[in-house]
């Protein structure tokens, strides 16, 4: 699926993605590739978890890279079945706030380090907003204590999506980064609008940022991501050379 402001688009299976993309190569690029489970039956509920591991162990293949993966996880029962496909992490988003319970468990038998929160926002008239469920429900509540409740469900890590940048290629919506003192303890991957290496520095250029994530890069320029990691070395960013 490609996404641009949440709005999905099929664009193959698991085999045309193997056909057009070779992950093991890839893998000198990137640090760490993250895969969620965006399909959705009509009433709003995750189809087949088994086809999504399924489609996981068919396009990471000699992938050697570290893999985050979720999508609609709603039991700790399925975490084993996630790492048996290769997953390092589980990143979790509706459950946050639907099913706290499963989140805490998690962190309690798999450690935090374990467990990444999603949260996908929108920038309006009058701050930020929360959305769950493939940015379908607005949760409620201001945005900040939004935050804190989830860093105090035990949670090691914040992949902080914007879903108005989300598939843009315009950047960042660095903005929301004056709203983030709730989680600055947690590490923090920006998402949503990175195009180009100039994005990429940015977001690695705050303080309040550990990572940065873009989906943009790898599927619509070609060798973007191989060119966008040498322009960031060139510049001494503080990443791995492989």
């Amino acid at each position: 699926m490609l996404s641009r402001n949440f709005r999905l688009q099929r664009v193959g299976n698991a085999d045309w993605l193997n056909r057009n993309y070779n992950f093991s190569t890839i893998a000198t690029s990137i640090d760490e590739l993250i895969i969620l489970n965006t399909e959705r039956a009509e009433d709003g509920t995750t189809l087949s978890h088994e086809k999504f591991l399924s489609d996981v162990e068919k396009v990471t293949k000699g992938c050697f890279m570290p893999l985050a993966l979720g999508g609609g996880l709603t039991s700790v029962d399925q975490i084993p079945q996630l790492m048996q496909s290769g997953a390092d992490k589980i990143v979790v988003n509706t459950a946050l706030f639907r099913n706290a319970e499963f989140v805490r468990a998690a962190v309690a038998k798999y450690g935090s380090q374990c467990v990444v929160a999603s949260i996908d926002y929108r920038h309006t008239q009058d701050g930020f907003e929360i959305y769950t469920a493939c940015g379908s429900e607005r949760v409620e509540g201001e945005f900040t204590d939004l935050l804190a409740y989830v860093a105090d469900l035990g949670v090691g890590e914040i992949y902080l999506n914007s879903m108005d940048k989300d598939g843009t290629g315009q950047g960042y919506w660095m903005d929301v980064l004056d709203q983030i003192s709730a989680i600055e303890h947690l590490p923090v991957i920006m998402a949503g609008g990175a195009g180009n290496f100039e994005h990429l520095m940015e977001g690695l250029g705050s303080a309040n940022i550990d990572a940065v994530a873009t989906a943009n890069l790898f599927n619509f320029v070609g060798d973007g991501l191989p060119k966008a990691r040498e322009k960031l070395l060139a510049h001494d960013q503080n990443l791995a050379r492989w």
